[in-house]
Parts: C-alpha cells; structure tokens; sequence
C-alpha cells in the first residue's frame, strides 16, 4: 500500500474531521467593496499567533472594504496568549499556529468556552540566515538540536562544523507562548518547550526579521510568510529531515517533502461568539477569502473540501478539535 505524503495524511484527517452532515456551503451576501453596506455594524476582536496575523489582517481589511462600520482588532500574543484570552472569554477568534493542546482544552471546557477549531492554511517553518553568510549551505535536524538544545547546546559556528567561522551564534526565535516555538522545540529538541534560553525572543516576528538581517552570525526561525515578505533581507537554509536537504516552498510545503517542518494553521471562533450575526458572518467571510489571502502572504491554501467543511462546522455548530495536541498533529478518530 502507498504511503500517502504527511500533509495530504493531515488534509484528509482535517476533511473527515470537519466533514458535517450538510455538504453545501452557505452563501454570504458579500457586497462589492466599491458599494460597502454601513448597516453593518459590529466588533470582531481576534488575537494570538504572529505566523496567522498576515492571513487574519488581510482579512480584515478586506471585510472592512464590505463593511466599514464593523471594528475589527487583530492581535498578537502567540498562540499561547491567544489561547488565554480566548478562555477567558476576552476575543471571538484565536490564531493558532498550532491545534489546540488538551490542557487548554480543558481550561476551556471549565470555562464553558466551546470552540470551532477551523484550518486556514499550510504553513512550514523557515529556519534563515543573514545573506552574508557564506558558509551554511545547509543543516540537518541533529545540528538544529545541537544549537537549539537546552543542555549543552553549541555556541559558536565552528562547533557546528569545523571548518565555519570561530564565532558565536546569535539566534532568534519566537517567544514561549509562540505555537511556532512549541511546533519548533517538539520536532527539533524532541519535547515542546525544551530550547535553551539565550537567544533573542518576541513574539513579532518582524523584530526577528530585523535582528537576523542585521547581524552576520545570526540565526533563527518563523513562519514561511515571513521569510517571503522580506526574502531580499534573509537566506533561507535547506533542512535535511532525513531524505536530503529540501527547502520551505510552495511546492515542498504543499506535497509534504519540505518535512518534518510543514503544518497546517489554524482560527478558533468561540461557538457563543458565532451567535452575534456580525460575527459569523465574518467567519464565513475568512473562510472564503482564505484560500486567496493566503497565498497573497505567502502561506499554502488548504484544498477547497477543507474549507467547504470548515463552512459546514460553523454553519452547525460543530465544536471541539480534530486534533488535541502537544504540537504533533496526532489525529482524533474517534
């Protein structure tokens, strides 16, 4: 039997896993932008992951061109803050560059907070250097873990590979409450969480994107999007998991061979929030304009069974998570 690839394993769990009982999608009454409907109006307050926030604020404008009255906030805490504040029933919409894990699950269940878990796109996170550098042509996952380790780690270039430069690496990377550092940690240190502590953290990836251009013996990582927004600043470096050395693309992202890497992204709408029409019917919106948007940012769109799915679980209410997880995308079948 053929072994489907990774991504196209996941993008049939999240079908199955969103599929509800109705299999049309509902349709919005979307108004030209040059026409906006000021009938509208409302709020949408939305937070967490900074790898989401270019895909959630495109969005936004784009409903706000329809619907100028409406007050759309889009956040960042990480995935993790964002996860907080919707528990505490503080945003509609949490962005997630992870699924939600069973301990906030259950927060949230304490809470009463039920949740629509809805995959927006592909994304794969994109390890880069200062185009300066000249001598990492490449790295595999044993020496991230080297450099990435909490106990131990390698600090300078030479103890990567003898023949780099005798300086320290400076590194960068998303801060605890990032989705991208639990994602980054669990593949790459065996263990969400587990990093060493001494490199430069914030949860704005741009402030990454500033100090590793700035700095020749930097390196660092964050989401794909980032890395194609300011490409002329940045060297991407090809990451061998296992079966040669493959950079982030569209291509390598969408077909699973840019691995262990590669994930899907996510919004979570509060179920009690959906019943306020403004709402959810922006939800319905982002649904719709994903697939475009996220390719506009630089992200991979899901297939389109996926979103008409993902209509069908807001449309029904369907709540919960397809997958519960540490970061390992391990689905629920049950």
């Amino acid at each position: 039997m053929r072994l489907l690839p990774r991504l196209q394993l996941i993008t049939f769990a999240l079908t199955i896993g969103l599929s509800a009982c109705s299999d049309t999608t509902p349709s919005i009454d979307q108004s030209a932008a040059g026409n906006p409907d000021q009938s509208l109006v409302g709020k949408v307050q939305i937070d967490g992951s900074s790898t989401v926030f270019p895909i959630s604020e495109a969005v936004a404008e784009e409903f706000n061109a329809i619907a100028p009255r409406v007050r759309i906030t889009v956040g960042v805490s990480g995935t993790g803050g964002g996860f907080k504040k919707f528990i505490n029933n503080e945003i509609d919409i949490s962005n997630a560059s992870r699924s939600i894990k069973s301990s906030e699950a259950e927060r949230a269940a304490a809470a009463g907070i039920d949740y629509i878990e809805l995959p927006v796109a592909f994304d794969g996170l994109s390890v880069v250097i200062n185009p300066k550098n000249d001598w990492v042509d490449q790295l595999t996952i044993a020496e991230l873990n080297a450099i990435w380790r909490p106990e131990d780690p390698v600090m300078r270039w030479r103890d990567v590979r003898a023949d780099w430069p005798d300086q320290p690496i400076k590194l960068y990377g998303p801060g605890t409450d990032s989705g991208t550092f639990d994602y980054f940690t669990k593949v790459v240190n065996g263990k969400e969480q587990a990093s060493r502590a001494d490199f430069t953290a914030s949860e704005d990836d741009n402030v990454l994107v500033q100090g590793i251009a700035g700095d020749l013996y930097s390196l660092g990582y964050f989401g794909y999007a980032y890395y194609k927004e300011n490409q002329d600043k940045l060297t991407l470096v090809p990451i061998d998991g296992g079966t040669g050395a493959i950079s982030p693309s569209e291509t390598t992202i969408n077909n699973g061979t840019y691995a262990p890497l590669s994930r899907p992204i996510f919004i979570y709408a509060r179920s009690s929030a959906l019943d306020d029409p403004i709402i959810e019917r922006f939800v319905h919106f982002y649904l719709d304009q994903a697939e475009k948007l996220a390719s506009e940012v630089g992200y991979i769109p899901m297939p389109q069974t996926v979103y008409r799915a993902a209509h069908d679980r807001v449309s029904n209410r369907i709540t919960g998570s397809a997958y519960l997880t540490g970061s390992t995308l391990q689905p629920l079948t049950q």
